[in-house]
């Protein structure tokens, strides 16, 4: 039976996806609700599972390509435990001798000269087989690195027509920076649409807010030194470390209770002022940043955020968020520092007025009480929409971070 793989459905405002990679080659087996083919839209990453276990005949869209929702991108042929079918090529490709499951990978994605014909089974070659085809190598120069080409051409000035190295079949992602013998190359990768619409929303804030960067210093001594006394009985109770972030968090909602501006937005000519704190927290994806969103922020512990972080991390990574995590917030914070950033003017996610930026963490000597001392400081950047928010509510609401960071007490006493 013919298994059609159609592109789901994955959000009320998304109609037009991009084809990303293919988890599985022509010829696979794939078990039911096993991974296919990873589905790329301008929020989310999504994979295509298959309905039933099955081995994938046909690739009808390859990767980068355009689709709607509910377009066909491939075929499957049911296959009942223990049993094989034979596997049709994808379209316009001519078929070729089946190969065998233990053959060297990059075998599998180039064509040979001994195509079998059309009306014939095809005949299964030997398990193992020497990389010593010439057709091989004449395909592989097609894709080979600069590098490679240059040391296969030597190889055969030298009189060889074979190759051992594996190395120097290997694909390259894009061209090398220089090339020996004035060799110049560029290659062309189209935008995904997840890095378009993060091109677009920036370039929207620049274009239609005015934005302004204020900064502060933050002595982070105190944070230290509660971690320090209470991090190991902090995560045998709560099973996950204390760190920064869950600070800055609540900092940023008590701050924001004193200046509602910051969590507001601009809505024709408008100001919509939010009475929930909807904090959004920028990582680092698999494709890129992404900005999950930590519901209700005020109503959670400390706990509770660090969990939401580190859960937010993980799946960014592995592009398992999902697309209502990443919309609705009402005031987001970067974190430049977990990468060495020293300083940087962040830029605001639209619709929202504000975005807090952490930087790295320095011991820089500071007066204290007439004394020169060593301290952990961070340098801490507010970007604002100066449209509805004046400088004295940001340096005020800065401010307010800085004094709820460096005396937490005041967090909890919400003073």
């Amino acid at each position: 039976m013919t298994i059609e793989l159609r592109v789901p459905e994955v959000g009320e405002s998304i109609s037009e996806v991009t084809i990303g990679d293919w988890l599985k080659q022509v010829g696979d087996v794939v078990e039911r609700d096993e991974p296919v083919v990873v589905i790329e839209t301008d929020k989310v990453t999504v994979e295509l599972l298959a309905p039933m276990r099955g081995k994938l005949s046909q690739v009808l869209l390859a990767k980068g390509a355009a689709a709607k929702v509910r377009d066909l991108v491939g075929l499957m042929q049911e296959v009942t435990q223990g049993a094989s079918v034979l596997v049709s090529p994808p379209l316009g490709v001519e078929p070729t001798q089946q190969e065998p499951a233990e053959s060297p990978p990059y075998r599998d994605k180039m064509p040979t000269e001994n195509a079998v014909p059309s009306n014939r089974a095809p005949e299964l070659k030997p398990a193992v087989e020497a990389v010593t085809d010439v057709t091989v190598a004449k395909h592989a120069e097609k894709w080979a690195s600069p590098s490679a080409r240059r040391a296969m051409a030597e190889y055969e000035a030298r009189g060889h027509n074979s190759f051992e190295s594996a190395e120097l079949l290997t694909p390259i992602s894009g061209p090398e920076p220089h090339s020996v013998g004035g060799g110049r190359e560029q290659e062309v990768v189209p935008m995904s649409p997840f890095r378009r619409t993060i091109a677009e929303r920036l370039v929207q804030s620049q274009n239609t807010a005015a934005l302004l960067t204020t900064f502060n210093e933050i002595d982070l001594f105190t944070v230290q030194d509660l971690r320090h006394r209470y991090q190991e009985v902090f995560q045998k109770r709560y099973d996950i470390k204390l760190g920064f972030m869950s600070f800055f968090v609540k900092a940023v909602v008590e701050a924001l209770k004193q200046v509602p501006v910051l969590n507001a937005e601009v809505r024709g000519t408008d100001i919509v002022y939010k009475n929930y704190f909807d904090i959004g927290i920028a990582v680092g994806g698999g494709r890129g940043l992404v900005v999950p969103v930590i519901r209700n922020a005020e109503h959670l512990g400390l706990a509770e955020i660090e969990h939401s972080v580190a859960d937010f991390g993980k799946r960014a990574k592995d592009n398992k968020l999902q697309l209502d995590e990443l919309v609705g917030g009402t005031f987001t914070i970067s974190n430049g520092g977990v990468f060495g950033s020293l300083l940087s003017t962040p830029i605001v996610n639209p619709p929202q007025s504000g975005i807090l930026g952490l930087h790295a963490i320095q011991d820089r000597p500071v007066a204290r009480e007439g004394q020169v001392v060593i301290r952990p400081m961070m340098y801490v950047a507010l970007t604002y929409d100066h449209r509805i928010v004046d400088g004295r509510e940001a340096v005020t609401f800065l401010r307010l971070v800085k004094e709820f960071v460096e005396q937490p007490a005041r967090i909890l006493l919400e003073v």
